[in-house]
């Protein structure tokens, strides 16, 4: 088979199977950016990173979680380069805890709080980053948007009791890399004398 008659092939198999999946990742891409517009720029960006890897598919196992892996991956890439852009401020950054009902109270920010204000979210994605790619996902997924387990062992073609312990240990090894950094409040099992 030539080179020419693979890529016709591939692009009639493109568009007959992954185009109609498209309209089914614009909810996701919304979730993940919030902005319509951004949502359809992140669908569009996964259909052309799609077809430029649409050879490394394998038919026969999950188009739409291979989709989504690329809609995830793409959509942190993005969110990773944004991150090193200069921000502008947007005005006071105020905690829940901060905007007590009661203004003569002090208000009392908890453990989780303080721990949260010093971990910066260079920190949290490092962690995240570091993590094994199953596990990564799984928490990505989970965590930040927020995916029932059963959609996630969908889009990962995993059990969804695989789902349930990568996030676990995901969620663990990212919990110990915080605490040993110094960033996070260790369990209070964890800190007996």
């Amino acid at each position: 088979m030539s080179q020419a008659e693979h890529s016709s092939e591939d692009r009639a198999r493109f568009e007959r199977d992954v185009i109609p999946q498209l309209g089914q990742l614009y909810p996701a891409a919304l979730r993940m950016t919030r902005n319509p517009t951004d949502a359809e720029d992140l669908v569009q960006e996964t259909s052309v990173k799609a077809y430029a890897a649409f050879q490394q598919f394998t038919p026969g196992t999950n188009l739409r979680a291979w989709l989504n892996r690329i809609l995830t991956t793409t959509f942190i890439n993005v969110y990773r380069k944004r991150r090193r852009e200069p921000q502008q401020a947007l005005g006071g950054d105020l905690q829940e805890w901060q905007m007590s009902a009661d203004r003569l109270t002090p208000p009392v920010p908890s453990a989780e709080a303080e721990a949260l204000d010093r971990t910066t979210d260079s920190d949290l994605l490092r962690a995240l980053r570091d993590l094994p790619g199953e596990f990564r996902t799984a928490v990505y997924l989970a965590d930040i948007e927020g995916y029932p387990y059963r959609e996630i062992a969908e889009m990962m073609g995993t059990p969804v009791g695989t789902v349930m312990s990568r996030l676990h240990r995901g969620r663990k090894k990212i919990r110990e890399q915080l605490v040993a950094g110094g960033l996070g409040v260790p369990r209070a099992e964890s800190s007996g004398a």
